[in-house]
């Protein structure tokens, strides 16, 4: 775990530190966010557990709406892995390596725009480090935030995790293809542990493999860019 946002012993960062950090981070958020608001791009954070389907989603996202035009940030702790995918798909991508730390901040994310042609993107994914902890804790100046949670994790995810959904402004249950096979989980009971712990729980199941779902995902990113979604 990393020594930034604390989430290793609380001894490695004392408080006043922490806040510190938070507020540093939030005035490079708010920066970022202007630059996304001048070009007229919709900024999404896409977080969730590592093999979650971040990457898969996008792709397929790539794939069902070729005429929208999308980039992204794809971070991850070692490899460039995931930015080539998306690239070989079709979107302008740049990887952020992070080392240690398990989540993305808005002093990178800032970076990674000045090494990547976003400003004429319809969209922009963010694709956070995989973590169901830390990413939710820093605003990276992006419009939304969107958990993937894959029908595999198990049913109590978002109560073992709340900070995450509490923080999500859309949750997509992914690889539902695998239901059929999956005999023990229920979606009924996935709602129910999402109820407890999101405001106004909003989730859209799908499956980036074969496509179901994915017309009412576009659809939430065009409502989103349009502001009202």
């Amino acid at each position: 775990m990393c020594d930034v946002c604390g989430c290793g012993d609380p001894e490695v960062v004392s408080v006043p530190l922490h806040e510190r950090i938070l507020s540093a981070n939030e005035r490079r958020a708010e920066h970022n966010r202007s630059h996304f608001r001048e070009h007229g791009v919709l900024a999404i954070n896409v977080m969730g557990s590592p093999g979650s389907g971040k990457t898969a989603l996008l792709e397929a996202t790539a794939r069902r709406a070729p005429d929208l035009s999308l980039a992204a940030l794809s971070g991850d702790l070692a490899t460039e892995h995931d930015a080539e995918r998306l690239a070989r798909a079709g979107i302008r991508a740049r990887a952020i390596t992070t080392g240690s730390a398990c989540h993305l901040d808005a002093g990178m994310v800032h970076h990674g725009l000045d090494h990547l042609d976003w400003e004429s993107a319809d969209c922009l994914f963010i694709e956070n480090v995989g973590n169901l902890v830390c990413p939710a804790i820093y605003d990276l100046g992006q419009r939304a935030n969107v958990v993937a949670l894959a029908v595999t994790e198990g049913e109590d995810k978002p109560q073992k995790y709340p900070v995450m959904f509490r923080a999500a402004d859309l949750v997509l249950l992914t690889k539902i293809d695998l239901l059929p096979h999956l005999p023990d989980v229920r979606l009924e009971r996935i709602e129910q542990s999402l109820a407890r712990v999101m405001p106004e729980p909003r989730l859209l199941a799908l499956s980036a493999r074969t496509g179901e779902g994915m017309d009412a995902w576009l659809g939430w990113l065009e409502e989103s860019a349009h502001g009202t979604g």
